[in-house]
């Protein structure tokens, strides 16, 4: 029996009697011990409240000065090839399947109901104080503001309150309500042009028709996005607002909180009519994408060329204190206790080497990850803090030598990490997509499921080996979940086909705050940031230093995980009948037999003999020998990256110019998935070796059942725009 399967079979007999993974797993004892001791909520948070001080827009000063404050602390801690890396975005230049869209900066922007019809106001000085602020403060000072016109938004107060993407205004003029103001319909009557519209969408779904086709002069938005349980039972929240960063219909927009539009609304139903006033100094501009990155150098000649990544996202706007300012500063605590324990030779340094990289969202990913292969990519790093440095150091060129795709092994993605009690937030493990079978998120999870257990004790009976508590943060227990695979961060662009790296994605979901004004340091809990640091941590630590994956606790350990998603997928498949639930059992064992294969990819066992042959397994009911659903399809030498990005959608834009209509499966609701991911999915699976009735299988078994027809047609529409390619037989 070759050595992986040795694997999966070992791990079949494990499954049938109780597991008792080692205390704690994985690692020596002595490890853990170093880390959770060193580990703390605390420093992460402090770094947290640094970063939530900007407003963090792509490409914006706000962004940048968050990048020098990140960059300090690494360089602080003493990690090695700290850089600064800047990627031109102009709206033009493409990071395979992503758009780069211009840098964006505001420097002023104000919203007024006009009371005194009298006053003058004039755009903001020098100083961003407007004729209307100062009447208004000037008129409090003599005591009598009841005369002067009443604020309603302002960017200088609260950021989020003017849309991304916004552009220079000053505006007076009327409101009208447009209900949504996503249809033709919902403009009926209504003469919106010169005047401002309230909406209940989001901006850029608002733009096209309002400013486009019916000529207003801006947008005034409630949109209410992110709906959890808790959505709309604080009226207070203001959402993040986006207008389309490349559409022609250039605008500006603010957001109110829900409270202020529905008293808008009430008083525009009445017949009241509501003179606004909007002044907004802000636009696009080219800029760059700029990526932070520092690494620990790892100690095996032979491995040190391979890196584990640490991945955040840095921006968002003001406070953006769980999304994502947490996952920035987890990730530079896991930094400061890893270097700090190397230092001081409580650990040892590990085979691999570990990198940390904190770029805008999915965009800075996607440059990141494709610039090797982009020829036109100017790569302007630089050492900091070093007098004369060249404009290409020695971290640049190092990075650079091979893609970086190329050199990651796993990578570990926190988005989302330190809500406390009152963002309501559950924390998960989130297991990669079943295209990529992964061993490495189950390592995530064997640590994940150790803390739950230590930190329930401690909350139990206020004792625990490893109670995992900051002094200055709660005591509750973790309680993390072991989740499928969701989209929605950076983790969907490692692990799709194009770069096939598998990665840990730690995050909070629901969160109540999120993508608004209350989104802030005061709701993050320090316990949960060390929890989240010290699971990450370990993972990345263990993950660096494996080299040989023949040890008994490793498989004891991550059989642990392969019982979850077991018992999940079992529990979803009774409801289904016995023709479907074979063919969806058959996806699934071709699915662990391809995890157990990634053991020994990645680190190959010391006595391992033979290779395993990597062929399909066709379908036990397979019986048809031509048909549409018998076609395999392959990716052709197509740009990489998942086919929505962020800001833009490639798929959408090149099937409209081939006047392809819009595919069901895009819009298709799954018994546990989205049509998103469904779609990433399919195109995961794509591979050249299955047919379109195997990804459909595959697809089902992760998601549930979908119609083979909405598959056949989604992997016809990408043929069409020249993603895949028929085989022919």
């Amino acid at each position: 029996m070759n050595r992986a399967m040795w694997v999966l079979a070992g791990l079949t007999l494990l499954m049938g009697s109780e597991i008792q993974a080692q205390k704690p797993p994985l690692l020596p004892e002595k490890d853990v011990a170093a880390l959770a001791n060193e580990v703390s909520g605390e420093t992460a948070k402090r770094n947290l409240e640094g970063i939530a001080r900007f407003h963090r827009q792509r490409g914006s000063k706000g962004f940048h000065e968050a990048i020098e404050l990140v960059a300090e602390r690494l360089r602080a801690y003493g990690l090695s090839d700290v850089a600064i890396l800047q990627f031109p975005a102009d709206g033009k230049i493409f990071y395979g399947t992503q758009r780069s869209r211009p840098a964006w900066d505001a420097e002023a922007g104000e919203l007024w109901e006009i009371v005194d019809p009298k006053a003058k106001p004039v755009v903001a000085d020098e100083s961003g104080e407007t004729a209307m602020t100062r009447q208004h403060r000037q008129g409090q000072a003599s005591g009598s503001p009841e005369a002067y016109d009443l604020k309603i938004a302002s960017y200088e107060a609260e950021p989020v309150a003017l849309a991304e993407d916004s552009e220079s205004a000053d505006v007076t003029a009327a409101l009208v309500d447009v209900g949504a103001g996503t249809k033709e319909s919902d403009y009926a009557g209504k003469d919106v042009k010169g005047k401002l519209v309230l909406a209940s969408a989001q901006p850029g779904a608002v733009q096209d028709l309002a400013i486009g086709k019916f000529g207003a002069a801006g947008i005034v938005s409630y949109a209410q996005n992110q709906k959890t349980a808790w959505w709309g039972e604080d009226e207070n929240l203001i959402r993040w607002g986006h207008l389309d960063t490349f559409s022609p219909n250039k605008t500006f927009a603010f957001m109110v909180s829900l409270k202020t539009a529905r008293g808008l609304r009430e008083r525009l139903a009445h017949g009241e009519k509501i003179q606004l006033h909007a002044v907004v100094k802000a636009g696009q501009h080219p800029g760059n994408y700029e990526v932070v990155t520092a690494t620990i150098p790892g100690a095996d000649p032979k491995l040190k060329d391979e890196e584990i990544a640490f991945s955040c996202h840095l921006d968002h706007q003001r406070p953006g204190a769980n999304d994502n300012a947490s996952g920035c500063a987890a990730i530079l605590e896991v930094a400061r206790t890893l270097q700090r324990l190397i230092d001081e030779k409580k650990l040892e340094r590990p085979a691999r080497t570990i990198r940390f990289v904190f770029p805008p969202e999915i965009e800075g990913t996607m440059a990141l990850l494709y610039a090797k292969t982009a020829g036109f990519v100017t790569l302007l790093a630089r050492r900091q803090g070093a007098p004369g440095a060249p404009a290409v150091p020695d971290s640049g060129r190092l990075l650079y030598g091979a893609t970086l795709a190329a050199r990651i092994k796993a990578v570990i993605h926190m988005d989302m990490v330190g809500g406390g009690l009152e963002t309501k937030a559950v924390f998960h493990v989130t297991r990669g997509p079943m295209s990529l079978p992964s061993f490495v998120h189950d390592v995530a999870w064997a640590f994940a499921d150790w803390v739950n257990e230590e930190s329930y004790e401690f909350a139990a009976i206020g004792k625990a080996d490893y109670p995992m508590v900051a002094p200055d943060g709660g005591k509750e227990p973790l309680r993390a979940e072991y989740s499928a695979y969701t989209m929605g961060s950076d983790h969907d662009v490692y692990q799709d086909s194009s770069f096939g790296i598998p990665a840990i994605y730690l995050n909070d979901w629901p969160d109540r705050y999120i993508h608004t004004n209350f989104d802030s340091a005061a709701n993050i809990d320090p316990t949960k940031l060390k929890r989240a640091a010290f699971i990450g941590a370990a993972s990345g630590y263990f993950l660096a230093g494996l080299t040989d994956v023949s040890e008994l606790n490793l498989f004891a350990a991550t059989v642990i995980g392969r019982n979850e998603r077991t018992i999940l997928l079992d529990k979803h498949f009774l409801a289904l009948d016995r023709g479907e639930s074979m063919r969806l059992q058959h996806a699934r064992v071709q699915y662990e037999r391809k995890w157990a294969l990634s053991l020994e990819e990645f680190a190959p066992a010391k006595d391992a003999q033979e290779v395993v042959n990597d062929k399909q397994s066709r379908s036990p009911d397979e019986e048809k020998t031509s048909g549409p659903e018998l076609v395999v399809y392959s990716s052709r030498n197509a740009p990489k990256g998942p086919l929505v990005v962020f800001g833009y959608d490639y798929f959408s834009e090149h099937a409209k110019a081939a006047g392809i209509a819009t595919p069901k499966l895009l819009s298709y609701e799954g018994l546990w998935g989205s049509g998103e991911e469904y779609a990433y999915e399919v195109l995961n699976f794509a591979d050249g070796k299955r047919n379109a009735q195997e990804i459909r299988d595959a697809v089902s078994a992760e998601y549930g059942p979908v119609p083979l027809e909405m598959v056949v047609e989604y992997l016809k529409a990408l043929e069409k725009i020249g993603i895949l390619e028929e085989i022919k037989k």
